[in-house]
């Protein structure tokens, strides 16, 4: 009995030899773990990226991120958005279309798109917010905003008098008759214009103007104030639309291009129901919000609607 009970001793002396040893060992791969976490982490942060090194091995180019395009610090399309890499933004002269678009207000980085009613518009489909007020009632929509931008900016440039849209019916409402003192009247539902108030050009009567063009023109009416164009001629203010009820159109907001003359674009947009326009991000690489001039092939998917050929237009409300 003393010798079985000394073997069995000696086998739970070895049993216990074996658990600490493989507990040491455990905890010595925990060490070792930590210590390369610990290093990856250190070669991160002094690289200012986190690549895995396989992908290192399988391709040159690292993964992109928004903030490669983005400058938080930037208050305007110019000082915001970063252009890819060998690309150069398009020249925008001072006074011109897209020296204003380009220089238009942004909201702080990060501000979500609201509603007309204040809510929080869900998602992160996009990558700015015009400050661009909305109104409190469900009126500037897609279409309108894009008019209204038109619009504002004639009438800050000392062009008021090219400042027209067209209702759906096809009813000229320009903004001449209406600082005139004019105001669209209805009869058997058919608008004219009938002399109401004294003439008055202030920004009171202005919004005014547009609220009125919000409520009787839409995508259809735009679409047909538009004429097809080649995306090789494409410039700051141009659109993609599908005009109906419902429709949708996107606005080109800034434009660069590489040596080889090939473009880049951002694309802005009101939606339903009213909401804050926004810069769009790019459903086919979200980090990346630029759109390309290669990827324009039919049907063109945007970050929420998608259009057919023959839907890039350019607008004649600057002629």
């Amino acid at each position: 009995m003393n010798f079985m009970k000394r073997n069995k001793f000696y086998l739970l002396l070895i049993m216990m030899a074996c658990i600490c040893w493989g507990c040491k060992s455990k905890n010595m791969n925990t060490i070792t773990s930590k210590e390369t976490e610990s290093k990856i982490t250190e070669d991160s942060t002094s690289a200012k990226a986190i690549d895995n090194d396989s992908t290192k091995e399988s391709s040159k180019e690292s993964a992109v991120q928004l903030s490669d395009f983005i400058n938080p610090e930037g208050n305007t399309l110019f000082t915001r958005f970063i252009t890819p890499e060998g690309y150069k933004r398009v020249e925008a002269s001072e006074g011109s279309f897209a020296d204003f678009i380009g220089n238009y207000p942004l909201e702080p980085d990060g501000t979500p798109v609201y509603y007309f009613d204040k809510r929080e518009k869900s998602g992160d489909g996009h990558a700015a917010v015009f400050s661009m007020e909305v109104g409190e009632e469900d009126l500037q929509q897609c279409a309108d905003s894009i008019m209204r931008i038109y619009a504002e900016y004639l009438y800050k440039s000392g062009n008021e008098d090219k400042i027209s849209f067209k209702f759906v019916d096809g009813f000229v409402c320009d903004y001449n008759h209406w600082k005139q003192g004019y105001r669209v009247k209805f009869s058997d539902d058919k608008p004219y214009w009938e002399k109401k108030t004294d003439a008055n050009n202030s920004e009171e009567t202005f919004k005014k103007y547009l609220r009125i063009v919000f409520a009787y023109s839409s995508t259809l009416s735009m679409e047909k104030e538009a004429r097809p164009i080649d995306i090789s001629q494409l410039k700051v203010g141009d659109i993609f639309i599908k005009g109906g009820s419902p429709g949708h159109v996107v606005m080109v907001a800034d434009i660069c291009e590489n040596e080889s003359g090939e473009k880049a674009f951002l694309l802005a947009q009101g939606f339903m129901p009213a909401q804050s326009f926004h810069i769009i991000k790019n459903p086919a690489h979200s980090e990346d919000p630029w759109y390309y001039q290669s990827e324009v092939k039919y049907p063109f998917r945007t970050q929420n609607y998608t259009f057919d050929e023959g839907s890039l237009r350019r607008l004649n409300y600057l002629d």
